[in-house]
């Protein structure tokens, strides 16, 4: 148990949230507790993971997530361990809301040297309708940015998954390649505007030099491709060349890496298959699976196109990466363990929104 490493869940507490302030002891290691000299109060190890408070095993309980997290059916899990059906879904669903904010605290940070961002949608098949599912890639990382769900394919979506590749860029200078989906174009040239102060007046919002944004548009006839365009939206072609060399990611404008992300996603996330019969019924539970295996890919997964050559008289010829490796978030692979067991401090409280106070109407007077 290391004290140093933990924070004080209380929300009473001045040092709520807060890690290296020195006030977090060992209180317990049978019962694996901590408290806090500043509150005076206990907490357990698991609080702020999804292993709180739970009756089984956590090794149990990972073994199943991992094998949820891998694309195994519900079903199966339940027959193999004599579970219930619905413990096994609330597992999935709280791994799931761990994995985002572990995502947010990791990953979401504005520290990231993108480069090069792939980005594309794909449609998840639910009872009654569909829901759409973009997602966003940093190419020379392979590392996943983040993921938004809607039931529309609009401005609102696309805009929203910008803005999550937003917090993750440290600089705005980057090559953006996309498909033909005209909301990419106008999302990151409004996201990615700064303000530059002129001599007088207000600050102008311009987009900056180093964006650079290319479109692959892909056109049918009928359920047949017939033509393939590489288009220079913002920046000029040599500018995405110089890019694409230096990153090692191509010689021309292309979306290979996200849709190979997507395949990746439809090997563990069953309603986003094409063709077959799962279906979501949720959309928080297919949000939660959506972070499971987006954190799991990024920490846990060590990708082949990542590997590297060790040095001569090694054990082994190649050391493998993690996307989160190559990101430089980490340097080395993680278990699921791991990243279900990492607390995350606990976000900003908000108050309650009041309802408005309800008045009665006035009386109407009883003619007499």
């Amino acid at each position: 148990m290391d004290p140093s490493s933990q924070f004080c869940p209380n929300f009473y507490c001045a040092h709520r949230g807060l890690v290296g302030q020195g006030n977090i002891r060992v209180h317990s290691r049978t019962e694996q507790r901590y408290r806090c000299t500043a509150c005076r109060k206990t907490f357990a190890a698991t609080r702020n993971t999804p292993y709180y408070r739970l009756h089984k095993s956590l090794d149990l309980v990972t073994v199943v997530v991992a094998l949820l997290a891998h694309g195994c059916p519900r079903q199966a899990v339940v027959a193999a361990y004599g579970l219930n059906e619905r413990t096994v879904a609330a597992w999935y669903e709280r791994a799931g809301q761990h994995g985002q904010r572990f995502h947010e605290e990791r990953v979401q940070q504005g520290q990231l040297d993108l480069r090069h961002v792939q980005a594309d949608e794909l449609y998840a098949k639910v009872v009654g309708g569909r829901l759409w599912m973009a997602l966003a890639l940093a190419v020379p990382s392979r590392l996943w940015l983040g993921g938004v769900l809607s039931p529309h394919r609009d401005g609102k979506l696309i805009t929203a998954l910008v803005q999550a590749v937003r917090r993750c860029a440290s600089t705005l200078a980057l090559l953006v390649c996309v498909d033909g989906l005209a909301s990419y174009v106008t999302a990151f040239r409004k996201v990615f505007r700064q303000k530059v102060q002129g001599p007088r007046g207000r600050a102008r919002r311009v987009v900056p030099d180093g964006l650079l944004i290319g479109q692959v548009v892909k056109r049918y006839r009928g359920r047949r491709l017939v033509e393939v365009v590489r288009r220079v939206v913002c920046g000029s072609a040599a500018a995405i060349a110089a890019v694409l060399a230096a990153t090692g990611t191509g010689t021309g404008i292309n979306t290979a890496y996200i849709e190979r992300l997507n395949a990746t996603f439809r090997a563990c996330l069953a309603p986003l298959v094409r063709r077959g019969r799962a279906l979501a019924r949720q959309q928080g539970r297919l949000e939660a699976g959506m972070y499971l295996v987006g954190c799991a890919y990024n920490f846990c997964w060590e990708h082949d196109s990542l590997r590297q050559a060790t040095p001569a008289g090694g054990k082994r010829k190649w050391q493998g990466r993690t996307p989160a490796m190559a990101a430089g978030l980490t340097d080395r692979p993680w278990t699921l363990r791991e990243v279900l067991g990492a607390r995350v401090p606990p976000g900003r409280w908000k108050a309650p929104r009041k309802k408005p106070r309800r008045r009665r109407p006035a009386a109407t007077p009883v003619p007499t």
